[in-house]
């Protein structure tokens, strides 16, 4: 796809977040991974199934490996892309479900809701790297000569008449 400064400054800004809060969890104690798991139990039941403290490292791992994959250069934007959309879904799927985080609307935050609310930004990022259009420079040098020859020709059939 080539290198486009309008994707590098999303996965930047988006990748130094993910990875600041993956390397932060890297050292959670057991209560922090027990809410942690708790809160993401909500919206997904199987994560009781894990050990709290395994959970947390799972948790900060996932992080640490979006985070970089979302800085590195060589990693395809679509890719990290699709990574970085399932994470924020899945965040704001614990979001919906978590009682006290929304409004009665269900959509709204409460004052404890909004730190997790805010996460609606990296889902925006995600997307808006995945539906970003690839770049033609082929195809717009072509329809720009184009465009440049139909000028010509009306230009010539002017000076004639």
């Amino acid at each position: 796809m080539g290198f486009k400064l309008s994707h590098a400054v999303l996965r930047l800004v988006a990748g130094a977040f993910v990875l600041n809060s993956g390397v932060s969890k890297l050292s959670l104690d057991a209560e922090g991974a027990e809410r942690l798991q708790d809160m993401t139990a909500h919206a997904i039941p199987q994560a009781k199934q894990v050990a709290p403290k395994t959970f947390g490292k799972l948790v900060a791992g996932a992080e640490v490996g979006l985070g970089a994959a979302l800085l590195a250069p060589f990693v395809p934007t679509r890719l990290a892309a699709l990574g970085l959309t399932a994470f924020s879904a899945g965040l704001l799927a614990v979001y919906s479900k978590t009682p006290g985080l929304t409004q009665p609307d269900g959509i709204r935050p409460t004052p404890a809701g909004v730190p997790m609310a805010k996460d609606i930004w990296l889902a925006g990022i995600g997307v808006a790297l995945l539906i970003d259009r690839k770049h033609h420079p082929v195809k717009a040098r072509r329809k720009v000569a184009q465009a440049r020859a139909a000028q010509a020709k009306t230009a010539i059939k002017a000076a004639v008449k």
